[in-house]
């Protein structure tokens, strides 16, 4: 019993002195963590630390980010490259080591967390993504793909409101392999819980379908163990272990309070707290004997090894599938995709039919769909709406065969399960709901963009033009929101040929999530030659150029587009000398190079007016100080779509009476 406290109180150790060394930090949770941690990694986590992406490793998420230290002390005691050195560059800039998890910086860390819930979502996610890759990839005798995912989560991430939709949505979906510890420390930063969280956990989970391990001690490893083996018996539910904890664990005088949360000990407390637990070594000393109990690189690479054998053999006995399977890990497309693009152009030049764009994505989907058998979508509860749905599509229900999931009405959690489902590997997801109702999911596709996770976005009913509904349900600054977001790519198409090149970008970026922002009504076929076709992946180009001498410059997107063209031929007509410039994606031209901005937005034609209908302050960067935005300033209405772009000032009319006004103005 001795040599198991020390290895856990190894973490504690480590864990006080990095904080006190920061200056900053949680220690209370990885104190109070500790011993449910030695058990799990010790004797349960499959895991090689010398190849931290090994494709078959049990995934372990820190949902409760803040207790970073916990999982940085597990990662340099097991093996991984973490060194004594970078605990102690603890919350430092440029350390592998930061105040919360961030995938990306430090070997072993799978996601980034910090907000709280989300990691339970990721978790999710990823058992989703393990259950499904399974049954398309597993033969009898070849478990290509069998790995647990486990998350340690605390009081907080049980109080947010995500991780009821997600540990809902897991729990009708029979989902086996998750098994999340609950560290219930009865504390959180303003104090005791008993006055804001006091529901009946247990219940609560026994309602979604989980199979609950109530009341174990998370300070007796017997116990911890006993229960591990016991969810791990259960094939057909997700399991959470509940389990009673003292935060800050041995300090003698911060132990149990919301002191030992969010701040350092200090000097003498750590003192105190090492003597308590009888911890006799120097600050950031581990002896000899722990390090080797607690080393995992000989167990790893023996799991790995193996692993790589039976690959082997099912790689001779199923070749077409092993090739896939390694192609869907590494992220790369299949070897005719540029055919696949290329044939989609030539038919869609001759399409000049007049759809939705959120039809042309259908339609694109369904096309792509047979290709790419990585695609996973889904919405929340608005399929026939969004359109994501092809013939191919086969839902996936409690018994996990298929490539489609119905969220239900669970934006947030869609979108943070989506994100774990890609970081998983060997899917990509694509995840639906209407724009306005980003606002639900927002800090999910926040964290997307952050963890630099490839993800499709699809936003259908993108403005005042969804009409009756109203303002409840007409988007005007989420465009503005998302185009904002650092690494978030935002293509918002105007017909089939640019809604396929935005799918294009979504499905080859592989380093961040894309936006695609989509029309519920019909947008008209705009003609376009090779060179202009060629040009929208660039993300902006010139569609209407009257003449060299330009009197103005009109720039649009999506649904308004079509308004553009009009007022542009009537200009002509009237003899002014007028540039179309469609401008689907904002990020993607600014990161074309200076000629080619020059080509399309020469500085020296200052007449410029944007017309988009949706918050119009974004624009100004595009237009300087002498140019014009027609967009909105306020929410909408309830109205038929063409009264709203009438009161709203997003007719031909109106465009060709300011542009006339512009070029006129001395």
């Amino acid at each position: 019993m001795f040599l198991k406290k020390n290895l856990s109180n190894a973490i504690r150790a480590l864990s006080m002195d990095a904080v006190q060394l920061a200056n900053s930090g949680h220690p209370g949770t990885p104190m109070g963590m500790a011993d449910i941690a030695e058990v799990l990694w010790r004797y349960f986590l499959k895991h090689n630390p010398k190849n931290p992406f090994w494709d078959n490793r049990d995934r372990f998420i820190l949902s409760n980010g803040h207790a970073s230290m916990l999982l940085y002390s597990l990662l340099h005691l097991t093996g991984y490259d973490v060194k004594i050195s970078d605990l102690k560059n603890f919350r430092k800039l440029h350390s592998k080591t930061p105040g919360h998890p961030e995938i990306g910086y430090t070997p072993g860390i799978e996601t980034t967390t910090g907000p709280l819930g989300q990691g339970i979502a990721i978790s999710v996610g990823m058992a989703i993504a393990e259950r499904t890759l399974g049954l398309y990839f597993n033969k009898p005798n070849y478990k290509v793909v069998d790995h647990y995912t486990w998350v340690f989560a605390g009081d907080g991430c049980l109080m947010e409101g995500i991780s009821h939709e997600v540990c809902s949505l897991a729990g009708t979906l029979k989902l086996g392999k998750l098994v999340l510890f609950y560290d219930r420390n009865n504390i959180s930063i303003d104090g005791k819980l008993d006055d804001w969280f006091s529901e009946d956990v247990k219940k609560r989970f026994e309602s979604y379908n989980w199979y609950v391990i109530d009341n174990i001690d998370g300070h007796n490893q017997d116990s911890i163990f006993d229960a591990i083996n016991q969810a791990k018996k259960i094939k057909n539910k997700p399991v959470i272990i509940i389990c009673n904890t003292i935060i800050g664990f041995g300090s003698p005088n911060k132990s149990g309070t919301a002191d030992a949360h969010g701040a350092p000990l200090g000097e003498e407390e750590v003192l105190l707290s090492k003597k308590n637990l009888n911890w006799k070594y120097k600050k950031f000393e581990i002896p000899d004997y722990i390090y080797k109990e607690w080393n995992a690189e000989k167990k790893g690479k023996k799991l790995e090894q193996s692993w790589n054998i039976m690959f082997e053999k099912y790689k001779k006995k199923y070749p077409k599938l092993a090739n896939e399977y390694k192609r869907r890990m590494k992220k790369s497309l299949p070897k005719n995709w540029k055919e696949i693009i290329d044939n989609l152009v030539k038919k869609l030049k001759l399409c000049k039919e007049d759809i939705s764009t959120r039809q042309a994505s259908k339609n694109i989907i369904e096309y792509f769909g047979p290709y790419l058998l990585e695609l996973i979508g889904g919405s929340a509860d608005l399929a026939p709406s969004n359109l994501t749905k092809w013939s191919g599509s086969k839902s996936i229900n409690k018994y996990f065969s298929g490539n489609y999931i119905h969220y239900g009405v669970r934006e947030f959690g869609m979108t943070a399960i989506a994100n774990g489902i890609s970081q998983h590997g060997g899917l990509i997801p694509y995840t639906a709901t209407f724009l306005i109702f980003l606002e639900y999911a927002r800090n999910a596709v926040r964290m997307s963009a952050l963890m630099k996770t490839q993800q499709i976005l699809i936003y259908t009913h993108d403005s005042i033009g969804l009409g009756e509904d109203g303002p409840t349900h007409q988007p005007i600054e989420q465009l503005m929101n998302l185009r904002s977001t650092p690494n978030m790519s935002v293509w918002r198409p105007s017909d089939y040929l640019e809604t396929l090149f935005s799918w294009k970008h979504a499905i080859e970026r592989k380093n961040g999530p894309t936006a695609l922002i989509l029309s519920r009504q019909n947008l008209s076929f705009i003609e376009r030659d090779n060179m202009q076709i060629k040009n929208i992946k660039k993300g902006g180009y010139i569609l209407i150029d009257s003449s060299k001498k330009l009197d103005i410059i009109l720039i649009s997107t999506g649904s308004e587009l079509h308004l553009a063209v009009l007022s542009a031929e009537k200009l002509i007509k009237l003899g002014y000398s007028v540039r179309v410039v469609s401008l689907p994606s904002t990020d993607v031209f600014d990161n074309q190079d200076s000629d080619y901005k020059e080509y399309v937005l020469p500085e020296k034609i200052k007449n410029r007016i944007v017309i988009e209908a949706s918050f119009s302050d974004y624009w100004h960067k595009y237009i300087g100080l002498d140019g014009m935005i027609i967009g909105m300033k306020n929410f909408g209405e309830s109205a038929p779509a063409n009264d709203l772009f009438k009161k709203f000032g997003f007719t031909v009319s109106n465009i060709v009476k300011k542009s006339i006004s512009l070029i006129n103005k001395k």
